[in-house]
């Protein structure tokens, strides 16, 4: 149960897919999930958060054939982070969700 995300949401754009030079693929997503709310005036807001994932090997061949943008999708994998540096020297962090299991939701 250590480091297990479980997100449903819908994709906010086609998938990236790179072949690797050792014939690898990886397709970079991005997953809008939603809550809704209701505001001090009880009106119903909706708040989206958008998550970096990541799929590798035959997961990524299936975000390749078959999502597209606005497709909706249940994801399970683990969180991920890294620091780099940028060509400034200011250091970034990048968190994303590195996919064990994908499922299509029609």
């Amino acid at each position: 149960m250590q480091n297990n995300v479980q997100l449903i949401g819908h994709l906010g754009r086609n998938p990236e897919v790179k072949t690797l030079n050792n014939g690898n693929k990886v397709a970079k997503l991005l997953l809008a999930t939603s809550e809704y709310r209701k505001n001090d005036k009880g009106e119903k807001q909706t708040l989206t958060t958008w998550h970096n994932v990541c799929a590798w090997g035959n997961a990524a061949t299936i975000a390749e054939k078959f999502l597209i943008k606005g497709k909706k999708i249940a994801i399970n994998g683990k969180l991920s982070n890294r620091m780099y540096t940028d060509a400034t020297g200011i250091k970034r962090y990048y968190t994303e969700v590195i996919i064990s299991e994908l499922q299509m939701i029609a």
